[in-house]
């Protein structure tokens, strides 16, 4: 459908399997490139609602491009009371952050960079989350069976946390799994 983008050879600059997948659920025809060795740290100063954004292009400010490849890097947060929720460093963080998300909202929020050598592009989207109460024994049961080391505030939508913890969402389901399709859908249709 996206017959403008023809020209390019497209790079996805992540090894998220969903942002991946999500990628070519769009149709999109592309190749991975990771991108490591990326000093992810942030100014203090900078809002939140723009952090994803500033890591996503900072992402794709890491990889030097070919005369016709279009680079479309990402990065997704959670936002709980104000904290920037990352993605834990052990079980016992996952388990920290998972209780902490327990019972409340919480913001999910995603940036994405799209760069040819001629120009830039970025956005970022946030969706709510409602989770429902969990307790340890489930916060557990997750941490232990599945992979919330990968995963920004330590759980992924579409997996068993999701099936039984999430009472409602406001806003692109595909956000919370790492990629917001429908923005990033239309800004390509422009390149």
């Amino acid at each position: 459908m996206l017959t403008n983008l023809e020209k390019y050879d497209i790079v996805l600059g992540s090894n998220s399997p969903r942002r991946r997948q999500l990628l070519e659920d769009m149709d999109v025809k592309f190749r991975v490139e990771a991108i490591g060795g990326i000093d992810e740290r942030y100014p203090d100063e900078l809002p939140v609602d723009d952090i994803a954004q500033y890591l996503a292009c900072l992402k794709s400010n890491g990889h030097p491009l070919q005369p016709n490849e279009l680079l479309i890097t990402a990065d997704t947060i959670v936002v709980c009371d104000n904290q920037v929720l990352g993605k834990p460093h052990d079980a016992a963080d996952a388990r920290r952050m998972l209780q902490m998300l327990s019972g409340r909202r919480h913001r999910v929020i995603s940036g994405v960079c799209l760069r040819t050598k001629s120009r830039a592009e970025a956005l970022s989207e946030v969706s709510v989350v409602k989770f429902a109460p969990l307790n340890a024994a489930e916060i557990a049961y997750y941490v232990e069976h599945y992979s919330p080391l990968d995963k920004a505030g330590a759980y992924g939508i579409q997996e068993w946390i999701g099936n039984i913890g999430i009472e409602g969402i406001e806003g692109d389901f595909y956000n919370i799994m790492g990629l917001p399709t429908c923005k990033l859908y239309q800004a390509l249709k422009t390149f």
